[in-house]
This record gives structure tokens, sequence and C-alpha cells, in this order.
């Protein structure tokens, strides 16, 4: 895994994946958990 192509293979993938679950979660109904204190809001 030293090989430096894996290795920015694994980071593009890694940035795709938090982008895609960032616009997954954009398109969710609103649903927000804060903490701490624990707040939930769900609409």
């Amino acid at each position: 895994m030293s090989d430096p192509k894996n290795i920015i293979i694994l980071l593009l993938l890694v940035g795709v994946a938090v982008l895609g679950y960032l616009y997954y979660d954009s398109q969710q109904t609103q649903v927000r958990i804060d903490v701490p204190g624990f707040k939930l809001e769900a609409k």
C-alpha cells in the first residue's frame, strides 16, 4: 500500500465517499441531533 498511485486512488475514493455522503445528507428530510445537551429535531 506504499505505492503512491494506490495512495492517490484511496484518497480519491475517500473524497468521493465524503462528498456523496454530504450530498445524501443534504437531500434528506430535516432531522437534526445536536449533542451535547441532546437536542433532536425532526420535520
